[in-house]
C-alpha cells in the first residue's frame, strides 16, 4: 500500500473513532445517567475529531511504520489520546460550563483501546499477509541460549522472518527471573544451560544459537560440548551493541570456529603506558603484511601514532594491509615501505629517513620444514635481518626495539628455532652496547590461524573430504589467537628496561589429535567421516614445545600473562664471529654448526653441574 492511500485509511479510521468514541462512552453510562442531549454529545464529538488530528500530527500518529510498533509506539498512541480527550474536556467545560468528567474518562478508554487496536491490527494483517504464521515445521528448529537484550532481539527477528530458515524453539537462560517466561511472544524458557542437552532430545532440536555475545570461552566450550554429542551445529551472533548501532544484522550467525574455543579471556592492557609511548610517534613495524605484523598495525593504530611504516619484502602483502588501514581514517599516515631486513644499506636508509621512535620486528622465516631445506636462508633473514634492523634502530636512537621470537628457540633441534634463539642473544648484546635504545625479544607460541598455521590447512583438509593429516599422535602445541599475542608484544614492548626476552602465557598445550577432532566435528561431521591420518614427524619438528626451559623461568608474572625469562649472555663479538662462519659455511653443515653454537653454553652448565657434584 502506498503512503498516500495509508495515510487516508488511517485519517478516516481515526476520524470514525474519534467521533463515535462519545456515544460510545455516552451509551455505557445512559442507564445511570441521562443528562447529555444529543447536540451536546456532537459538539463534544466534533471537538475530540479536531483535537485528536491535531494530536495524531503531532505525534506523528499517520507516519510510523505500523508492522513493526512496539512499546515506545504505544506510548505515542496514549500521548496522543490523553492530549485530545484532555483538551477537549477543557474546552467543552468552556462552552458548556458543567462537567463531563464521567463521560470524558469513558471516552478516553474507548479511544485509546480502538486507536491502538486500529494499529496493532495493521502488525497482525502485516504478519499473516507475509506468510509468517506457516511454514514453521519446514524451518531448523532452534534453541536460543540466552534471553536478554540480544537473545530477545534474535528471537523477534527470527519469528518475523522466515528468510533466516529458523524457528525458535525454546530458550535457556541462567537468569532465575526468567524460567518459564514466554519471551516475544511463544518462545518459552526452559532451564539454564545444564538443560541444553535435555531439550536438545526433547524438542529434537537442530541448532544451537548463543546469544551472550559477552559469554567467557569456557563457557562457550561447555556449551559446545554439550551441543556437539548430539551432532547440533552450533552459531554465535553478534555484539548486540553492534546490532542496536545498525553496524550488524542480528542475522548474521557465524558458526562456533576452533579459534573461539582456543581463545582465552582478554588480558586489560595498559592503555595509558602504551599511549604515552605510542601517541603522536613513528611506528616501525617489519612483516607489516603477515599474520602478527598486520594484526600489529591494526592494534598499534588504536593508540593514535603520527604515522606507521608499513616495512615489508612482499609488495603484496604489504599492498593489502594498506588498503586495510588508509579506508580508516584516523589521521594516522600509514606509509608502505618495501625493504629486505637483510639489506643493511636499504635498512639504515629506511630508518635514516623516517627516524622511527619504536620498532617492532616481526618479519622472518617461521616455517620449520622449510627452514630444514634452507638453513642459510633462515641465517641470513632471521639472524642477520634481526642485527641489520637492530643496529639502524641504535644507529637511529629509536626508544624501543621489540623482537617477535618464538617457543621453538627453546632447547631447539631445529634450524628454524636456532636462528631465532640465536636472534634473541644479538637482541641482549645489542642492549648492553645501545645506550639510548631499549631492546628486548618477546616469545611465545603457535598462533591461530596465521600463514604455515596448522588450521587453515586442517579446513582445507575436511573442505576436501579428508583425510585430515596429523604428524603423531603425542605430538602438542601451544596456542594462541593473533590478536592476543599482539595485544601483549605490544604490552610487553611498553614495560621492557632492556635486554628481557619477555614469555607470553600460552596457558595448557593441545594435543594436535584432539584439535583436528574438534574441527571435524564443528564442522558437522564425525571421525568416521573424516579420517585421520598419521604422517610421522617432519624433518625438524618436535613433539612437544617448550616456551622456557627450567634453567630460565622467573616464576612471578612482570604483567598479566607476560613472564620474565633469565636466559644465559653472549658476547657480540663471539655472536658476530659466528655468523661469518654461518654465511661461508657449506650449506649441508650450516644446521650442525648453529645448533653446535647454540647449545654450548648449555653444555658448559652442565659440565659446571657435574663438576660441583664431584666436589660435593
Amino acid at each position: 500500500m502506498g503512503v498516500k492511500k495509508r495515510f487516508l485509511l488511517f485519517l478516516v479510521a481515526d476520524s470514525l473513532i474519534a467521533t463515535f468514541s462519545v456515544f460510545i462512552g455516552y451509551y455505557i453510562l445512559e442507564p445511570f445517567f441521562l443528562e447529555y442531549s444529543p447536540p451536546v454529545l456532537l459538539v463534544a464529538a466534533v471537538i475530540l475529531l479536531v483535537s485528536h488530528h491535531i494530536f495524531a500530527y503531532i505525534f506523528n500518529l499517520y507516519h510510523r511504520a505500523w508492522q513493526f510498533a512496539s512499546v515506545r509506539e504505544m506510548i505515542s498512541i496514549a500521548q496522543s489520546v490523553t492530549c485530545s480527550v484532555l483538551t477537549s474536556y477543557i474546552i467543552i467545560l468552556m462552552i458548556f460550563e458543567f462537567s463531563f468528567t464521567r463521560l470524558m474518562i469513558i471516552t478516553w478508554m474507548m479511544h485509546l483501546i480502538l486507536i491502538g487496536a486500529s494499529r496493532l491490527s495493521w502488525r497482525v494483517v502485516a504478519y499473516h499477509i507475509n506468510g509468517n504464521y506457516i511454514r514453521t515445521t519446514a524451518l531448523t528448529k532452534t534453541l536460543v541460549v540466552g534471553v536478554g537484550k540480544g537473545g530477545s532481539v534474535l528471537i523477534k527477528q527470527m519469528l518475523e522472518s522466515p528468510a533466516i530458515g529458523m524457528n525458535p524453539v525454546v530458550a535457556v537462560d541462567d537468569d532465575p527471573m526468567k524460567q518459564r517466561m514466554e519471551v516475544c511472544g511463544g518462545v518459552r524458557v526452559e532451564g539454564t544451560r545444564d538443560d541444553i542437552q535435555r531439550l536438545i532430545k526433547k524438542y529434537g532440536i537442530q541448532k544451537v544459537i548463543i546469544a551472550i555475545p559477552s559469554l567467557t570461552k569456557n563457557e562457550l566450550r561447555k556449551i559446545n560440548e554439550l551441543s556437539l554429542q548430539d551432532g547440533v551445529e552450533v552459531m554465535t551472533m553478534p555484539s548486540i551493541n553492534g546490532v542496536l548501532s545498525g553496524k550488524i544484522e542480528v542475522n548474521i550467525l557465524r558458526k562456533v570456529e576452533v579459534e573461539d574455543l582456543l581463545g582465552r579471556e582478554p588480558v586489560e592492557l595498559d592503555t595509558d603506558g602504551i599511549e604515552d609511548q605510542v601517541m603522536d610517534h613513528t611506528i616501525l613495524i617489519t612483516g607489516a603484511g603477515g599474520s602478527i605484523g598486520s594484526e600489529l598495525v591494526r592494534q598499534i593504530a588504536k593508540f593514535q601514532p603520527r604515522q606507521i611504516l608499513l616495512l615489508g619484502n612482499g609488495e603484496n602483502s604489504i599492498y593489502t594491509i594498506l588498503e586495510e588501514v588508509s579506508s580508516k581514517k584516523d589521521n594516522i599516515k600509514y606509509i608502505p615501505v618495501i625493504a629486505d631486513v637483510q639489506n643493511r644499506e636499504r635498512m639504515f636508509e629506511v630508518f635514516s629517513k623516517y627516524r622511527p621512535d619504536i620498532v617492532y620486528h616481526a618479519a622472518a622465516h617461521k616455517h620449520v620444514p622449510m627452514m630444514e631445506y634452507n638453513p642459510r636462508e633462515a641465517v641470513k633473514n632471521n639472524i642477520v635481518g634481526t642485527k641489520n634492523t637492530a643496529e639502524a634502530a641504535c644507529r637511529f636512537k629509536a626508544k624501543k626495539f621489540v623482537m617477535i621470537s618464538t617457543d621453538k628457540a627453546v632447547n631447539p633441534p631445529n634450524v628454524m628455532g636456532a636462528t631465532k634463539r640465536m636472534a634473541e642473544m644479538i637482541v641482549q648484546a645489542l642492549n648492553k652496547n645501545c645506550k639510548e635504545t631499549t631492546l628486548v625479544a618477546v616469545r611465545f607460541g603457535n598462533v591461530l590461524g596465521s600463514r604455515g598455521s596448522v588450521i587453515p590447512k586442517f579446513k582445507q583438509q575436511i573442505l576436501a573430504g579428508g583425510p585430515v593429516t596429523v604428524t603423531d599422535e603425542r605430538m602438542t602445541r601451544y596456542f594462541m589467537t593473533i590478536p592476543e599475542a599482539s595485544r601483549l608484544v605490544i604490552q610487553a614492548g611498553t614495560i621492557a628496561a632492556g635486554g628481557e626476552v619477555f614469555v607470553l602465557d600460552m596457558g595448557e598445550p593441545m594435543k594436535i589429535t584432539d584439535l583436528a577432532k574438534n574441527m571435524i566435528r564443528l564442522s558437522g561431521f564425525t571421525e568416521d567421516d573424516i579420517e585421520i591420518n598419521y604422517i610421522g614427524l617432519r624433518p625438524g619438528e618436535k613433539l612437544y614445545e617448550e616456551l622456557l626451559s627450567e634453567d630460565e623461568i622467573h616464576p612471578e608474572q612482570v604483567y598479566e600473562k607476560i613472564y620474565r625469562g633469565k636466559v644465559s649472555e653472549t658476547p657480540l663479538s663471539d655472536i658476530e664471529q659466528h655468523i661469518q662462519e654461518l654465511l661461508s659455511a657449506e650449506e649441508n653443515s650450516v644446521k650442525e654448526k648453529i645448533l653446535s653454537f647454540i647449545n654450548k653454553d648449555k653444555a658448559v652448565k652442565n659440565s659446571e653441574n657435574v663438576i660441583s657434584l664431584e666436589t660435593d
